[in-house]
């Protein structure tokens, strides 16, 4: 008979965690949670001092009746759910659930699932800590508050089914914000001059960019300010004047924490945050390796450290001396310097086992799993081997007065990237010189190479990108980003097309009441003040309920004047001029999980609807029918002509009815400006309201 019971989170972990122990233990999953506030209430008494309300969670009475009986067998209790906040919350609620008050209870964290972590994990037993508890139950008890106050008044004033979230919100006003940038951005016309010259001796051309005049840097922002440029160098002569070489260092990389390999997974491996968590998350929980058994071969996944154990420095310095040589292995521990609160309760993301290289387990994985593995095991040996040096020449090339610059440099020793390279030196390799370049090499000009461009605008978000600046933000933490994220696609409130993530029309809408009539929830200093109180509570400083109730009051306030605003307010459908091809009926405009469509009003009895399109007032350019307000098939907002796909006008800015004064073409709305949409001819003038 087992006279130990360890209970873990995962029923994926079982297998793996009862082999290390044998049978002396048995091992149970709780499945995640077991208890929480119930689904049909708000779950705290405010009058009661916040007291949160528990009840066990619908399905899991089985899984603790089970639970039950094994712990009346066994003589010592072992709590190993997840090393962090929300793990030490389910290890309290499962002390509650089972009534272990009497019984000899321990709570044993690890870090990565193998023999050693697991059994040293049982020499090192410890209490429940009610400050990473009371820490939990602050965040679940705010997200509650946001979720059950106001989503009832998005269901109310836009349509049912819709969602507030504490954290969900803020980073749906970050998409909104930016996309507002990218409207109202007005490109700027800026010119390059490259003069390509022929060395002596050589057949490779030198190509230098142009700096400006003598020492002064120039900024070329017109074609008249290029002529002028070009008809001085005409004819003359190219002369190198200075020479400098130096040493530049590419320092190392920090190994993954959460956010960042979700970046870097993105980027390199065009995953979702979420299928990154989820493949991360089996590698952790374990995988069947040839002659090793069921092993976890990543450390756990959610972490903001870079720290690294004693004994993974060691092994992995033992590693990179023997198969790339000593002078590859680093000689100092590197970790992230940031003035932000770190979570330090556990390691970096690493493989477990250095030994274990993505080659020699290729076959124990699934496709999607080794490269995922493959990219934290190659980031983490980077991690701990030397900078790479290059050796820099800069080269000044006057002519006329003007300056001409070449900037080049030479990878002399390769040490980190012998074994990883991000992507942006994957695609730009180093410049070399054709020569060794001297202040007597002569040129001559082959030709100058003048083009023009034009400023673009910020960038749209991508997971990538947005789960970075949350990060920056001090907005949610490793384990919000990627639910943060699946919830407001799956929401509709935005849109993913080829990486980039758009606000749809339904989340523009969403945004637009939540700043109105809840500026502070998605206001992201005060959301990330709530992060910092968040972590203040684990340190002990401020009791967790005061912060529920500082925060409460405020919100409950906002909530009964947006309810009293919206009584006031008759949300009635919006009657079109369309009729109804069934029963004859002016059709109205109703909200779906889709934005607007067209319905019959004498629904249930006549169920005809269609689509919607609405019109701008402003007539095609092509065939001159009317330009509607489109969506793409993920529900991205453009303008094109009604009469697609017969005629294919389209474009992503509202069109104005006035024309370009310079080329008569189509302009554009951005913000206050009038912008032409040929961005050869770039006129533009200030809009009026039209």
């Amino acid at each position: 008979m087992a006279k130990y019971l360890v209970i873990v989170e995962s029923p994926a972990k079982v297998k793996t965690i009862k082999k290390f122990l044998g049978t002396n233990y048995e091992v149970l999953a709780s499945n995640g949670h077991v208890r929480d506030m119930p689904k049909s209430q708000l779950g705290f008494d405010a009058a009661n001092n916040y007291e949160p309300k528990y009840i066990t969670i619908r399905g899991k009475g089985d899984i603790l009746a089970k639970l039950r009986k094994e712990v009346k067998k066994a003589d010592k209790i072992y709590l190993a759910t997840d090393p962090d906040r929300e793990g030490e919350a389910i290890s309290w609620h499962l002390y509650i659930a089972l009534k272990l008050e009497d019984k000899k209870v321990y709570r044993i964290t690890f870090n990565e699932i193998t023999k050693n972590a697991v059994k040293e994990s049982l020499k090192k037993p410890r209490e429940i800590d009610m400050k990473l508890v009371d820490a939990q139950q602050a965040r679940r008890m705010l997200d509650r508050m946001v979720g059950y106050r106001i989503s009832p008044l998005l269901w109310a004033k836009i349509k049912r089914g819709l969602s507030a979230g504490r954290v969900q919100s803020v980073a749906l006003r970050i998409i909104c914000d930016r996309e507002e940038e990218i409207n109202a951005f007005i490109p700027e016309e800026y010119w390059t001059l490259d003069a390509v010259l022929n060395v002596k001796g050589e057949k490779k051309p030198l190509i230098a960019k142009y700096y400006g005049k003598g020492d002064k840097k120039t900024e070329i922002t017109s074609n008249e300010e290029m002529n002028k440029i070009l008809s001085e160098l005409d004819q003359a002569a190219f002369e190198v004047t200075d020479i400098k070489k130096g040493e530049r260092t590419k320092k190392a990389p920090l190994p993954f924490t959460t956010s960042t390999l979700q970046q870097e997974a993105s980027k390199v491996l065009n995953f979702s945050t979420q299928k990154t968590m989820r493949i991360a998350q089996q590698l952790y929980e374990g995988v069947e390796l040839k002659g090793q058994g069921t092993v976890g071969i990543i450390t756990y996944l959610r972490t903001d450290s870079t720290r690294v154990s004693d004994e993974a420095v060691a092994s992995s310095k033992d590693y990179i001396s023997k198969n790339y040589g000593e002078n590859y292995a680093a000689k100092v521990a590197k970790e992230k310097k940031s003035g932000q609160k770190i979570q330090d309760a556990h390691e970096a993301i690493r493989p477990t086992d250095i030994a274990n290289t993505p080659a020699e387990i290729k076959e124990s994985l699934s496709r999607d799993q080794f490269r995922l593995y493959q990219l934290i095991w190659k980031r983490f040996v980077a991690s701990r081997m030397t900078n790479a040096l290059y050796e820099t020449t800069s080269v000044k090339i006057d002519a006329n007065g003007h300056r001409f610059t070449v900037a080049a440099s030479k990878l002399v020793f390769d040490g980190f990237m012998s074994v990883y390279k991000e992507e942006e030196e994957e695609k730009a390799e180093a410049n070399t010189l054709v020569k060794e370049i001297t202040k007597d090499t002569q040129l001559s000009l082959e030709n100058l190479d003048p083009k023009q461009h034009f400023t673009q605008p910020p960038a749209h978000y991508t997971e990538a990108s947005l789960v970075r600046a949350l990060e920056e933000l001090g907005i949610g933490r490793p384990s919000t980003y990627a639910p943060t994220i699946t919830t407001i696609i799956a929401r509709r409130y935005v849109i993913k097309e080829d990486k980039n993530l758009y606000v749809s029309e339904l989340g523009e809408v969403v945004n637009s009441m939540m700043k109105d009539a809840f500026s502070s929830i998605v206001d992201v200093n005060f959301t990330a003040n709530l992060e910092a109180l968040l972590d203040k509570v684990e340190e002990g400083i401020i009791d967790w309920k005061t912060v529920v109730s500082n925060f409460y009051p405020d919100l409950e306030e906002a909530v009964l004047k947006a309810e009293k605003e919206l009584e006031e307010v008759e949300i009635s459908d919006e009657v079109s001029d369309e009729l109804c091809e069934v029963c004859g009926r002016n059709m109205v405009i109703k909200y779906g999980p889709h934005g607007k469509f067209l319905a019959c009003p004498g629904f249930p009895e006549c169920r005809f609807t269609k689509p919607y399109f609405e019109k701008i007032g402003v007539k095609c350019p092509k065939c001159g029918k009317e330009v509607v307000i489109r969506k793409t098939k993920k529900g991205r907002k453009y303008y094109g002509c009604e009469a697609i796909p017969d005629c294919d006008f389209m474009v992503w800015q509202r069109p104005s009815t006035q024309k370009c004064e310079r080329c008569g073409g189509i302009m554009l709305v951005k913000g206050n400006q009038l912008v032409c949409a040929n961005e050869q001819c770039g006129f533009l003038k200030k809009a009026q309201n039209e």
